[in-house]
């Protein structure tokens, strides 16, 4: 007990000595599609789950390919921390990289090497992509994103997310298919047509 009371203390002390300097504690993520689109496809996901790396291929990208700017698609993070031992340090490292205007690129390239995932991957793949490396490793560091993520997982717990992948269409929870999503996305455009 007084060891890992010890480690703990050790641990937090690192953290703090971690230069915070140029650094924001807030998400810079920003949505696909057109961020003022009445219709909202919101996706609660994890970025070490495996269906949520299949529906990212599967689902997402040809929903976001076939409405384009009709709609605005918004990733939460939502991560399963009792079974996915690297999700935080992947969900820090994607916001990091939103720092440096990767965020998307980020989401791809840890859905594509999900299976190579080990310690220490998610900053590795975050340090290919971007240009400021000294920033990344300090943020990542910091885990100054830590309270962002969070936010977004108790957003998901206040509308009702269980597990990952979660999808919203206008706060509507829709089944995670591309035929149940374009109809709800299809329903929400036409009723905006009407009410202009």
């Amino acid at each position: 007990m007084k060891r890992t009371l010890a480690l703990l203390s050790f641990t937090l002390l690192l953290v703090a000595c971690v230069d915070t300097t140029g650094i924001s504690a807030t998400s810079s993520k920003t949505p696909k599609g057109n961020p003022l689109s009445v219709v909202v496809m919101t996706e609660f996901a994890d970025l070490q789950c495996p269906a949520c790396r299949a529906a990212y291929t599967s689902v997402v990208k040809p929903v976001v390919e076939k409405y384009g700017n009709q709609i605005r698609y918004d990733y939460k993070h939502f991560p399963l921390r009792s079974i996915h031992r690297y999700t935080m340090e992947l969900s820090e490292a994607a916001e990091c990289a939103a720092d440096q205007g990767k965020f998307w690129e980020y989401v791809d390239l840890a859905f594509e090497k999900q299976p190579e995932l080990a310690k220490g991957k998610a900053a590795e793949w975050g340090n290919t992509l971007i240009a400021d490396k000294d920033v990344f490793s300090r943020c990542t560091r910091s885990h100054i994103k830590s309270k962002a993520i969070t936010a977004d997982y108790d957003e998901g717990i206040a509308m009702g997310v269980q597990g990952t992948p979660t999808f919203f269409v206008n706060g509507k929870q829709t089944p995670a298919t591309v035929d149940d999503l374009s109809a709800a996305i299809d329903a929400q455009l036409k009723g905006a047509q009407q009410r202009l």
